[in-house]
């Protein structure tokens, strides 16, 4: 149990502006990866799980990746969906985020307002490589809260889209069945 102390808890959304929900990820994850060998895979996951929920809204990621499909669920296969799609995301930060060899995040305090209301924060996550890795954070308020609800590679690759792309077409040939199955067992497949 000690071996978790380190982790920041998560922090109450509402008192957060975007760049500190983004900031108190960043540091969850660092701390999840300077302690990464010793607390194993389903240390980090259970490390890391609070924050990434504090910090990403699941469900409606979720409802975005599927897009229009989404509405031909019933309210079962959504429930079941969001829990797939949330355990995944929490399983593969867990998996990428496994050692730390000196890595560094830097959050921009002043994120891109957008017309919808949204707004972009930007951060570095600074490697041993002479480029930084660019990740933009897609937020959007609700209820109060500042949360994530996508984010980009470079300002550009779009990881929903991405996983839109790779879902649509099991959703299209197996259904949210096959769907909710592939997400479970890629979660499985990223604890080993």
């Amino acid at each position: 149990m000690g071996a978790f102390a380190t982790v920041a808890p998560a922090r109450a959304a509402e008192e957060s502006t975007p760049p500190e929900t983004v900031q108190a990820l960043c540091d969850a994850l660092i701390s999840a990866m300077k302690q990464g060998p010793s607390l194993g895979y389903a240390g980090r996951k259970r490390a890391l799980e609070p924050e990434i929920r504090q910090a990403l809204n699941l469900p409606l990621m979720t409802r975005l990746v599927l897009g229009p499909p989404w509405t031909t669920l019933t309210p079962e296969q959504q429930r079941q969906m969001v829990e797939a799609f949330s355990d995944y995301s929490i399983a593969t930060y867990a998996n990428r985020f496994s050692s730390y060899s000196g890595e560094l995040f830097s959050v921009d305090t002043a994120p891109t307002r957008l017309a919808s209301g949204d707004v972009i924060v930007h951060s570095q996550l600074k490697t041993g490589d002479p480029e930084p890795v660019r990740l933009d954070y897609l937020m959007r308020e609700a209820d109060g809260r500042w949360q994530v609800i996508d984010v980009f590679l470079s300002g550009t690759i779009s990881e929903l889209a991405a996983r839109r792309s790779e879902f649509s077409s099991v959703l299209r040939r197996g259904g949210a069945a096959a769907l909710i199955d592939l997400l479970r067992k890629k979660a499985a497949e990223l604890s080993g």
